[in-house]
């Protein structure tokens, strides 16, 4: 397991090849809700191994990263950009899950030259989606106040687990720090909030001109973000490559932790910039 590191107040973990060289191939990996750079643990090395600086951060209030309000889809969008600009990262490739979809295409459509290759999983980018049960409690006035200050950790590790066979004791306490304090849990409720899906009219037909290898690595039982948003962006994002893992859901990474970090490992090898 990486160590953690820190830029500013944005903690990360990272595993970087012996012979990397600044200007050399990155991944940056981005965590959705309510998860942190702790999810990628299995990946960072297989990729370092694919001669990627793999670097992992832990968004503003998740993890071991303090909160830095408001916690919104914008905010985090921002804090992107400047870490990875205190990093010195001119290109990378995206690895994307959950919220982490929203947020890294975003910087991506408004950041395409620094794009050199795209993992999406799990998550959406799309207009016309709508939110699932539980966004639509935090997104509702009073209802999610209620929910984000009643929320009790044996609620959250069996709402986890239901949705994750493959989620672990260690898992749960690393995400658990997610509502750590009352700033943390109200940046849930901004973050929620925060997504009204008419803000991505103005990014539509964006995918399409990325133009960068793109792997779609999504679970089949998903409940959240259902395996039909999976062909979608394989259709939007041309000459990309769709994987379906049949037994893994929602939390894909989880799930099958090996298979996906040697299918994203292999994705990455095969388009590495010279």
């Amino acid at each position: 397991m990486s160590d953690l590191h820190r830029a500013g107040n944005i903690a990360y973990r990272e595993a970087v090849p012996a012979d990397w060289q600044t200007g050399g191939p990155a991944a940056l990996l981005v965590h959705g809700w309510p998860e942190s750079s702790y999810m990628w643990r299995a990946v960072l090395e297989p990729f370092a191994q694919a001669g990627y600086r793999a670097i992992a951060p832990d968004l503003p209030g998740y993890g071991d990263s303090c909160a830095d309000p408001p916690g919104t889809w914008e905010r985090h969008t921002e804090a992107l950009e400047c870490f990875r600009v205190s990093l010195g990262l001119e290109r990378c490739a995206l690895v994307l899950h959950d919220w982490g979809v929203m947020i890294g295409l975003r910087w991506a459509c408004e950041h395409p030259e620094a794009l050199s290759a795209l993992i999406v999983s799990d998550g959406g980018f799309f207009a016309d989606r709508r939110w699932h049960d539980l966004a639509n409690v935090l997104r509702t006035p009073g209802d999610g106040e209620e929910f984000i200050e009643s929320f009790q950790r044996v609620e959250f590790d069996a709402t986890l687990r239901g949705a994750c066979g493959g989620m672990t004791d260690a898992a749960l306490d690393e995400y658990w720090k997610a509502f750590g304090d009352r700033q943390r849990r109200q940046g849930s409720l901004e973050l929620y909030r925060s997504g009204d899906f008419d803000k991505l009219e103005a990014y539509e037909g964006c995918l399409a001109t990325l133009n960068v290898p793109a792997l779609v690595l999504w679970g089949e039982q998903d409940r959240f973000a259902g395996v039909a948003m999976a062909h979608r962006f394989h259709q939007e994002l041309a000459g990309s490559k769709l994987i379906v893992l049949p037994q893994a859901g929602h939390f894909v990474w989880e799930d099958e932790p090996q298979r996906c970090a040697r299918e994203a490992a292999r994705f990455l090898a095969a388009h590495r910039d010279p």
